[in-house]
């Protein structure tokens, strides 16, 4: 796709059914003809290129909280519910509060996945051995999406008796970042957020009493040790880091397999070595990453591709387009797990780059690996996928392959 870029940033999310099924086209037309472009309806400035892409989710001056966009943004448009106070998650908050709680998170987040590697593995194996092998069977349902959800449940510390209740709801809550849901969907999502909140609540409760290896445990002791986090922003920030981690991971994994399947060759280098598949994941991030785009606020006047920018002004990066800009990456259309030099943008960056993205590389890598030796010859059954109608994410609602 090519010609006259879009004039609107719905144009190239998945709310446009075109974009939806293929986003770049549109977006290397705005990179080529308007990297810079204001998206006035909705008071919002879309950057299409790498360099300011790049520049904008490094600065740490600028703002990420909703309520600093200016009056009519999107960011404010999609905050649930501007009138309601209530504790916000790493994923919004400025600083100090942004550091206060992220850093001790980190810290247990990350020693939790280091101390718990091969347990994750082990996982994503079982998961994987699991799946059928005798007909065709949906990828995403049967692998990338209990992968995740397993995973982040063993690690904080989840009875696994109950894995099939934390799976229900952790799936209604992912229902939170549609927009566009029904008003069913908004009671299956209120439904799951409300059992994840009181069951966090008793798991720190039965570790205060009985500390285990979890990271539950691991966060009570931080608090009792004089972290300065509530109860209430240690159960909201656990929620936010289960419910985009799940979603995102499930995506990066199914979009994995889609792209090597439909280029055998690339497959066929994998098979050759597995060892490649930790840059397999990074180009796959790079290629048809999870989440589409970031946003910031303009904190201070500056200039931007020659734009004026304010103070309050909100933006959208588009994470997507950066990582196919030509000036950063060789013929960046091309799908290429060899690819030498490919420092892409999927995880945003600065201070609030992903927190979850040592755990998914780890999920990913271990998920190729296992899954062409369990299916040395799968392959995509008949049909084009079904891409999620979920805007600024990027994934597929199913992936029929036939093992």
């Amino acid at each position: 796709m090519s010609g006259s870029p879009p004039w609107s940033i719905v144009e190239t999310s998945a709310f446009d059914p075109a974009a939806r099924a293929d986003p770049h086209g549109r977006l290397k037309d705005l990179r080529e003809q308007c990297p810079v472009m204001r998206d006035e309806p909705i008071k919002t400035w879309l950057f299409t290129r790498y360099a300011d892409v790049r520049q904008t989710v490094n600065d740490r001056s600028l703002w990420r909280h909703w309520s600093q966009a200016e009056e009519g943004a999107l960011l404010r448009r999609m905050d649930r519910d501007p009138d309601e106070p209530r504790t916000e998650s790493i994923l919004s908050l400025d600083e100090p509060d942004h550091s206060r709680v992220r850093l001790p998170l980190a810290k247990a987040f990350y020693a939790r996945i280091n101390a718990m590697k091969p347990q994750i593995e082990a996982i994503v194996d079982e998961v994987i051995d699991a799946a059928p092998d005798d007909r065709t069977f949906d990828l995403i349902s049967e692998i990338a999406i209990p992968i995740p959800i397993l995973v982040i449940a063993t690690i904080l510390g989840v009875e696994r008796e109950r894995f099939r209740e934390f799976r229900q709801w952790s799936e209604a809550s992912i229902l939170g970042l549609n927009p566009l849901r029904t008003p069913e969907e908004t009671a299956r999502m209120e439904w799951g957020s409300n059992q994840l909140m009181t069951y966090f609540t008793e798991l720190m409760a039965a570790r205060r009493a009985e500390p285990m290896d979890d990271l539950i445990s691991d966060m009570v002791a931080l608090q009792a040790q004089g972290a300065p986090l509530s109860d209430d922003e240690v159960r909201v920030n656990l929620s936010a880091l289960l419910i985009g981690g799940n979603l995102t991971t499930t995506d990066l994994i199914g979009n994995g397999v889609w792209l090597l399947l439909r280029h055998p060759d690339q497959l066929a280098a994998l098979k050759a070595d597995p060892g490649l598949a930790a840059a397999a994941v990074e180009e796959i991030l790079r290629f048809e990453s999870p989440v589409a785009i970031t946003s910031r606020v303009i904190s201070e006047d500056r200039e931007v591709g020659g734009c004026p920018l304010h103070p309050h002004h909100s933006v959208i990066v588009s994470l997507h387009a950066a990582n196919r800009d030509p000036e950063v990456f060789e013929d960046p259309d091309r799908f290429d797990i060899t690819r030498k030099h490919a420092p892409h943008v999927a995880f945003g960056g600065g201070g609030h780059i992903c927190i979850g993205a040592p755990l998914a590389r780890i999920e990913a890598k271990q998920a190729l690996v296992r899954l062409f030796q369990r299916f040395p010859d799968l392959k995509l059954a008949d049909g084009e996928p079904t891409w999620r109608a979920l805007p600024f994410f990027r994934g597929m609602e199913a992936l029929l392959v036939q093992g």
